[in-house]
């Protein structure tokens, strides 16, 4: 059986492609999706013929997919699909039934999780929701033998009558030292990049699923926004956090080193847990002079761990600071106040580890046009290495959206897909959308076009290839697109 995972071109021209892996954007950079490639790895295992179409990074239009779907004889196609790829993924899904009307169809991620009906057109279109691996493995496992599939947990399919089918939940992973590293040779590696560490190649990896934190706004990876979003249906709590063994995750950075991956970055929605697990990792990647980045709360950052990331080749930390304005941290349930995150940056700037500050604005109808500019302000006052600064959208299956949709915060009343690099959908009563807007274009401008900021990048690139890279992300963080 032949199973080809597709990231299809964009329809309309005049729209960016999403990106699925963090899943809430548009494309700045291209991303590696390991989740898929995991998935990939699984089937590769089982003996099944793989494969891996990416029209976006590869640079193919709409006319190369519909030739290629011509030609192409995969029994089984899937899509990894987020909130703003929806309306793309489920119009190119029409075309795939007219060249091949009886290939299955299968969806994965957080889009078809949460919005099951718009991806079930007919009875060759399969939804896996939630956490992907295991109910993928058997899925095809069973179509490969020609057998009934139709009660098998965690799908969505739709009944004889035409209505949607919802069989039980798949039982979460616990051991994730079971799965095969993702198929990285389906790809080319040299598509991919990352500004914040400017070498080649690169590549992502996972050491864990989930987070224990309770942020009222939080959409985490796609992966575990999936697996998020599935838990919170079934039993209306968060899943537990799922974590690979030190010893699997240097087993890992030692396959990639061998292969030539000179950057890492961990897509963990928290990966420094405990200085005792961060050590040996940290060690390995310093061991193979690979460099590497990671996502990080504030209270984790204490002087010893600062002192491990700078010896190890930390060239970023992802702090999820969303604002400094303590009564609003306390409002989004982020369990880290305004000492802490100046304390975490103050222990980074010591040990000169580059930081990257993520602000979220408008994520309380606290926030003012007053507090957002303080927070970035003080963003800009801190000199931190890079800043992301985002609009909170009210996503289906938060805490927020509920609080939202109860105060009639959302324009036009009820969440649409939207990149929240540049676009709201909220409006409070003393902060309107278009007003969360021009601050976040006009501080984006404030920070990146700083000569400190100019000069302090300029400084780290090698090669020409990294800079003109950084600068095509630059331009589609600034640049707008089509609502």
């Amino acid at each position: 059986m032949k199973i080809t995972f597709f990231i299809p071109p964009v329809i309309d021209p005049k729209e960016r492609p999403a990106e699925r892996t963090a899943g809430c954007t548009t494309m700045v950079y291209p991303m590696i999706n390991i989740y898929e490639l995991t998935i990939a790895a699984i089937l590769g295992k089982e003996g099944y013929e793989v494969a891996y179409e990416d029209f976006i990074n590869s640079g193919r239009t709409m006319d190369d997919f519909k030739n290629f779907l011509q030609k192409d004889d995969s029994d089984v196609y899937l899509f990894w699909s987020v909130n703003l790829s929806i309306k793309n993924d489920v119009a190119v899904s029409e075309w795939i039934h007219e060249y091949s009307p009886e290939a299955y169809i299968i969806y994965l991620g957080p889009g078809p999780t949460f919005y099951v009906k718009e991806f079930l057109q007919n009875s060759r279109q399969i939804v896996v929701r939630g956490e992907p691996d295991i109910t993928i493995q058997e899925l095809c496992s069973l179509i490969a033998q020609g057998k009934d599939y139709k009660e098998i947990k965690g799908i969505s399919i739709l009944s004889s009558e035409g209505k949607v089918q919802n069989n039980p939940p798949r039982e979460l992973l616990k051991d994730l030292d079971s799965l095969p590293f993702p198929a990285r040779h389906l790809v080319d590696k040299n598509y991919f990049s990352n500004p914040k560490l400017k070498r080649s190649p690169y590549t992502a990896m996972i050491t864990s699923r989930n987070c224990p934190f309770q942020c009222i706004y939080c959409v985490p990876s796609s992966l575990t926004f999936a697996r998020e979003l599935e838990s919170k249906a079934q039993t209306g709590k968060k899943p537990f956090i799922s974590k690979r063994s030190v010893e699997n995750v240097v087993e890992e950075i030692e396959q990639l080193a061998r292969e030539g991956y000179k950057a890492i970055g961990f897509m963990d929605d928290n990966f420094i847990i405990t200085e005792k697990r961060l050590k040996p990792i940290a060690e390995a990647l310093k061991k193979h002079e690979i460099i590497w980045g990671c996502q990080a709360r504030a209270d984790a950052i204490t002087e010893n761990i600062a002192a491990i990331l700078a010896d190890t080749g930390c060239h970023y930390i992802d702090l999820g600071v969303e604002s400094f304005n303590d009564e609003i941290l306390e409002y989004i349930k982020k369990g880290t106040n305004r000492r802490q995150t100046m304390n975490a940056i103050r222990l980074l700037n010591k040990y000169k580890v580059p930081v990257k500050l993520n602000i979220l604005i408008g994520t309380s109808p606290l926030e003012t046009k007053e507090t957002i500019k303080e927070t970035l302000n003080t963003a800009i006052k801190l000199k931190a290495d890079q800043v992301m600064i985002n609009i909170v959208a009210p996503f289906p299956g938060t805490e927020f959206y509920d609080l939202a949709k109860k105060n009639k915060w959302i324009v036009g009343g009820e969440y649409v897909p939207t990149d929240v690099q540049h676009h709201s959908i909220l409006s409070y009563p003393n902060l309107t959308n278009e007003e969360m807007e021009k601050l976040l274009f006009w501080y984006n401008i404030k920070f990146f076009f700083r000569p400190a900021f100019i000069f302090s990048q300029l400084r780290r690139f090698s090669t020409f290839s990294e800079f003109w890279k950084a600068m095509k992300a630059l331009k589609n963080k600034l640049t707008t697109w089509k609502k």
